[in-house]
């Protein structure tokens, strides 16, 4: 398990183009041979790589055409992450609507199943309840 989470790390630093300016990661991260990281390539993977690593994982948990309770719950715990760390490294950024209702799919996951079959239904019911919300057209 921790195999696959490290080579899934050195797939998104070998496949997503940053530029120039910004520090690089070795591509064989994780591995005695890479050396010691260094601050700025710290700085890089926290705020680069490993927030894009944690949503491809939560979406290939939730997406998976089979599911099983270790499955939901290594989903919840991802988003949790993700949204946990997006606060940390952002704090004046609001958690949003798709935040909440990714949390709400760890319940789906256990009534419906693999979200192949169901995908639209928990966000679209979501929407029909906002739209009834009386607003008078104002936002906030």
């Amino acid at each position: 398990q921790n195999q696959d989470i490290l080579s899934h790390i050195r797939h998104v630093i070998r496949d997503v183009k940053t530029p120039s300016w910004l520090a690089s990661i070795p591509a064989n991260f994780g591995d005695a041979t890479a050396g010691t990281v260094k601050a700025d390539e710290w700085r890089t993977l926290i705020t680069i790589y490993i927030p894009l690593v944690l949503i491809s994982l939560w979406v290939y948990l939730a997406c998976a055409r089979t599911m099983s309770v270790s499955r939901a719950k290594a989903y919840r715990t991802h988003i949790a992450s993700y949204v946990g760390k997006l606060k940390a490294l952002y704090p004046t950024c609001n958690v949003r609507p798709n935040h909440h209702a990714a949390f709400h799919i760890y319940d789906y996951l256990h009534l419906f199943g693999p979200v192949h079959s169901w995908w639209t239904f928990p966000f679209e019911r979501l929407i029909g309840i906002l739209q009834r919300i009386p607003t008078n057209h104002k936002s906030g």
